[in-house]
C-alpha cells in the first residue's frame, strides 16, 4: 500500500533523503527538481515503510489508506508522474527507473584554524531559515538573523494562506532551527535604516541577503490607482495580520472581484474571497480579516489570465485543493479550454509536461455548478486596458485576445479588437514581483534581484564577487519555485561561503558579539530577540485558543515590543557574556 504526496507539499526534499528505496522525484539532483510543482510518490516502488511520513515537515504524505476524500485525486497525480519519461529516466515495463539518489553537496567543514565564522543573515523567511540551519551543522558558527518586522518567518507567516495550515506547520522546524546553539534574532531591526550594510559587515565575516522580492508588478494601465484596486499582495499580507497591512481597508460590498493573473497567489486570493467565513474563524486569520469576510457581499471572483490554459501559472496542487473547495464552484467557459498551436503540437507527440497535462485532466472534469455556491470563474486571453471608476473602482476592460505564430514557430497572443468589460467593485493584481534594492548592496535593476554567482554576489552583472556578500532566495534566483526550494538554493549559496572562509577570502570583523549587540540597542531599542519572539509566540497562541483558533496574530509593534520586554525582565538571570550584556541593558530579551 503505498504512502501519497498531497497538496501540502513543499518540496524541502527531506522526505527524499528519508526514502530507503529512492522512490521519491525528483530528486534535488534531477533537472526538473527546481521547477517541479510537488514531488511525488512512485507506488510501484513505495515500500510502505513511512520513513517520509516522519521526515515531511508539513505532513503531506498520507498513506493510501488513510486518505480523505479530496485527497484521493493525488493518488493518481503520483501514479501518473512515473508513466512519463523524463530526462535522465527511461521507460521499462511501465515504470521509470531512476538514477541513483544525488543529494545536493553540502558544505565543506568550516577550517577550525580559522577561527570562530560569524555570519548574518537579512530576512527570517524560509530562504534564511534554510541558510541558517546549513550554517549551524558546523561547529563554532554563530549566525545572527536581522528581519525589520518584529516577527519572524517572511512568507510562512504572511503568504501562506490560513486555510493552508498544513504548509504552515514548516514554522516548527524554523522554530528548531532558531532553537540551535549559535543563533540569535534581530527583529525590528531594517538594514539600511537602523544600521548600514557596512556596518553589519563590520560585526561578521559574512552578510547572506534573504530579502526576497516584495514588490509587485505594476500593470501600468489607467485607473490602476483608483480605490478598490490594489495588489494581491497586500490583500494576502491584510488577511495574514502583516504589521505593515494591518490598517488596510478593501470594500468587499460588490457581488464581484477580480484578479488579474492566475498564480497560486491569485488562486489563494480568489479561494478566501469566496469561503465561508466560519471555516476560516478556526484557523490563524486576522480578526479584523474575519470580520470584513463575514460582511462580505462578494459571490463570483473572476481570475483572469493574458495567455491560454496551457500556460496557467497556478500549480496543480493549487488548483486541486481549490476544486474540491466546499462551497466554491470553479467554472471555466468551453470555448477558452483551448490549446494554442505550439502545445497542441506538444500534445500530439505526448511531450506536454507532466504539471501541464494534469492541469487539463482538472479543468476537463471540473463539476457540475451548485445552486447557491459562490464562484470561482477562470477566464483566458484577455488582457486589462483599463480599470474603470470615478471616485472608485467600476469595473475592468479587456482587450480579447488570439494566438498568432510569429518567426520561428513561436507562439504569442494578439488583440482580436473585440472588447470586453468585467463589472467588479474590487481589482486585484497578481502578476509577477520583483526585488528591492538595499543601499549599499549591489542591485540588477533589469532582473529585479541582487547580480551573483551561486549566491556570490557580483559587483555588477556579470562583474566579480564582492567579498563577504551572498545572496539566496527569491532575491538570488527571481521570484520562482516553492518554500523547499530554497533549501537547496541555500546550500548552494553556503557552500561558496564556506569555502570563501576556509581560502581566507573573508575579512574578520573587526567588533565583536557585545559591540553589536550595543550598537542595535542604541540605534533600535524596540529590538525583539529570540526569546522576546518566543514570548510573543507563546501569546498568540494562547489568544488563538481562548477563540478557538490556532493563532491570533498580534499586529501592533508597540504591544509585540512590550511582550517581549516583560518576557525579559521575568527571565531567568544568565551567566557568561548574554547574562553580563544583559545586566547592561544592551539586550531587550533573553
Amino acid at each position: 500500500m503505498p504512502h501519497v504526496v498531497t497538496q501540502s507539499c513543499c518540496s524541502d526534499a527531506s522526505c527524499v533523503y528519508a526514502c530507503p528505496v529512492n522512490c521519491i522525484h525528483p530528486t534535488p539532483g534531477e533537472p526538473d527538481f527546481l521547477t517541479a510543482e510537488m514531488l511525488h510518490i512512485d507506488p510501484a516502488a513505495c515500500v510502505d515503510c513511512g520513513a517520509c511520513v516522519s521526515a515531511c515537515p508539513v505532513d503531506a504524505i498520507v498513506p493510501q489508506k488513510k486518505l480523505t476524500e479530496p485527497q484521493v485525486q493525488y493518488l493518481q497525480i503520483n501514479a501518473d508522474y512515473y508513466k512519463e519519461p523524463r530526462e535522465g529516466r527511461a521507460k521499462i515495463g511501465g515504470t521509470a527507473t531512476r538514477p541513483a539518489l544525488a543529494k545536493f553537496s553540502a558544505a565543506p567543514e568550516v577550517r577550525r584554524d580559522r577561527g570562530p565564522l560569524r555570519v548574518a543573515i537579512v530576512g527570517s523567511g524560509p530562504a534564511a531559515m534554510y541558510a541558517a540551519d546549513e550554517l549551524l551543522t558546523q561547529p563554532g558558527v554563530t549566525v545572527n538573523v536581522f528581519d525589520r518586522l518584529p516577527v519572524p518567518y517572511g512568507l510562512v507567516r504572511a503568504g501562506v494562506a490560513p486555510d493552508h495550515q498544513k504548509t504552515k506547520q514548516v514554522s516548527r522546524l524554523y522554530d528548531t532551527i532558531s532553537g540551535q546553539p549559535g543563533f540569535e534574532y534581530f527583529l525590528n531591526v531594517e538594514i539600511g535604516e537602523h544600521l548600514t550594510h557596512d556596518e553589519l559587515l563590520a560585526h561578521h565575516h559574512a552578510v547572506i541577503y534573504a530579502v526576497g522580492a516584495s514588490t509587485d508588478r505594476a500593470l501600468g494601465i489607467p485607473g490602476e490607482d483608483l480605490p478598490g484596486a490594489d495588489s494581491a499582495t497586500n490583500f494576502v499580507a491584510w488577511y495574514n495580520g502583516h504589521p505593515d497591512h494591518a490598517g488596510d481597508r478593501f470594500d468587499l460590498s460588490h457581488e464581484r472581484a477580480v484578479v488579474i493573473g492566475n498564480g497560486n497567489v491569485a488562486f489563494d486570493v480568489a479561494r478566501i474571497l469566496t469561503t465561508d467565513p466560519e471555516l476560516l474563524a478556526r484557523t490563524d486569520i486576522a480578526p479584523y480579516a474575519l470580520e470584513g469576510l463575514r460582511r462580505s457581499r462578494i459571490e463570483e471572483v473572476v481570475v483572469v489570465a493574458r495567455r491560454g490554459v496551457a500556460q496557467s501559472a497556478f500549480t496543480v496542487p493549487e488548483f486541486a485543493g481549490l476544486i474540491d473547495h466546499p462551497g466554491v464552484d470553479v467554472v471555466v467557459r468551453p470555448d477558452e479550454v483551448c490549446l494554442d498551436v505550439a502545445s497542441e503540437a506538444l500534445a500530439a507527440r505526448g511531450d506536454l509536461d507532466h504539471a501541464t497535462v494534469q492541469k487539463l485532466r482538472l479543468l476537463a472534469r471540473l463539476p457540475e455548478p451548485v445552486p447557491g455556491n459562490r464562484r470561482v470563474g477562470l477566464r483566458y486571453l484577455l488582457t486589462p486596458t483599463e480599470i474603470l471608476g470615478g471616485d472608485r473602482v467600476t469595473g475592468v476592460r479587456f482587450d480579447r485576445n488570439a494566438f498568432a505564430v510569429g518567426d520561428g514557430g513561436t507562439v504569442r497572443v494578439e488583440p482580436t479588437g473585440d472588447v470586453e468589460t468585467l463589472e467588479a467593485g474590487l481589482v486585484l493584481t497578481s502578476i509577477g514581483y520583483r526585488g528591492v534594492p538595499i543601499a549599499g548592496v549591489p542591485f540588477d535593476d533589469a532582473r529585479g534581484v541582487m547580480p551573483n554567482d551561486h549566491g556570490r554576489v557580483l559587483g555588477a552583472p556579470g562583474g566579480t564577487p564582492m567579498p563577504g556578500i551572498y545572496a539566496t532566495g527569491w532575491i538570488k534566483r527571481g521570484p520562482s519555485g516553492f518554500i523547499g526550494t530554497n533549501k537547496s538554493c541555500a546550500q548552494d549559496t553556503v557552500r561558496c561561503l564556506v569555502d570563501d572562509f576556509n581560502a581566507g577570502r573573508l575579512s574578520a570583523p573587526g567588533a565583536g558579539d557585545a559591540d553589536l549587540h550595543r550598537l542595535v540597542r542604541r540605534r533600535r531599542p524596540e529590538v525583539i530577540d529570540r526569546a522576546g519572539w518566543r514570548a510573543i509566540d507563546r501569546a498568540e497562541v494562547r489568544r488563538g485558543a481562548a477563540r478557538g483558533g490556532v493563532r491570533e496574530k498580534i499586529t501592533d509593534e508597540a504591544e509585540l515590543v512590550a511582550i517581549a520586554r516583560a518576557a525579559a525582565r521575568d527571565s531567568v538571570p544568565e551567566t557568561g557574556m548574554r547574562g553580563a550584556l544583559r545586566r547592561r541593558g544592551i539586550l531587550v530579551s533573553s
